[in-house]
């Protein structure tokens, strides 16, 4: 070996033993169909010739990034591919139906809240008045996705607990009842570990890796109408974004 050849591998840190098996699982799951039965820990570690705690580190990278699905007293399967929603102004709703997805929401609790100095600031009300806050648990196809907390200014869409209770689209519900049109919104993304009660209700792994959604929106006068908190599982969701080159 030349010098010019060693070098590179001389300045690269040396992949750990999982990592090369990991790539080898990618290449056989990238053969099987989604629901695909895996074979066991120890049936993988005597076909590739690795140590159970190799096989076992290589599934959990594997399971976290959503391309195998572990089921308890099961075993571990082939992923189904990611949830793909474009980065856009549209309810929950109409993502999933658009991809041919049977969405739905489960009311986890809706309750009353002072507004501190930042909420009402974002909310455009006066700190220490009543803001509701409602959380969700977001569903495609029966299967858990999000958790969503929507903060809304109680002053301005009284009554509106009434018809969250009843299932309604919350965008629908603050066109059709309170005339309110979406305009635009500021929305960021960042990643952080499940906690437990997430971790409960989305029937994740505690510090399983999450993306965390946040999300001002106004309506179509530059009003503030809510600020969201949503945790999304990063083993089964994806967002894609159209990109522009700015104008000049």
């Amino acid at each position: 070996m030349t010098s010019d050849e060693a070098a590179p591998a001389a300045g690269r840190a040396r992949a750990p033993k999982y990592w090369g098996l990991k790539q080898r699982l990618l290449r056989m799951l990238d053969t099987l169909e989604p629901g695909t039965a895996i074979p066991t820990e120890r049936a993988l570690a005597m076909q590739f010739g690795a140590s159970r705690t190799t096989v076992r580190q290589a599934l959990a990278d594997l399971t976290v990034e959503g391309r195998v699905r572990r089921v308890q007293g099961s075993g571990t399967f082939v992923a189904e591919p990611k949830v793909a929603q474009r980065l856009q102004l549209s309810s929950y709703t109409e993502d999933m139906q658009a991809q041919g997805r049977e969405p739905s929401s489960r009311l986890l609790a809706v309750d009353d809240l002072p507004a501190d100095t930042e909420l009402a600031e974002r909310l455009g009300i006066r700190r220490g008045e009543t803001v509701l806050r409602v959380r969700r648990l977001r569903l495609a196809d029966d299967e858990p996705m999000a958790v969503e907390i929507t903060h809304l200014a109680n002053s301005r869409f009284s009554g509106l607990r009434r018809h969250l209770r009843a299932g309604k689209s919350l965008y629908q519900t603050l066109r059709e009842r309170y005339g309110v049109e979406l305009g635009h919104a500021e929305e960021t993304i960042e990643t952080a570990l499940a906690g437990p009660e997430e971790a409960h209700e989305l029937g994740a792994d505690i510090g399983m890796p999450m993306l965390l959604l946040t999300r001002h929106s106004f309506d179509t006068d530059g009003n503030p109408v809510e600020w969201v908190r949503s945790i999304y599982r990063g083993d089964r969701y994806k967002f894609v974004a159209t990109l522009d080159r700015p104008r000049s």
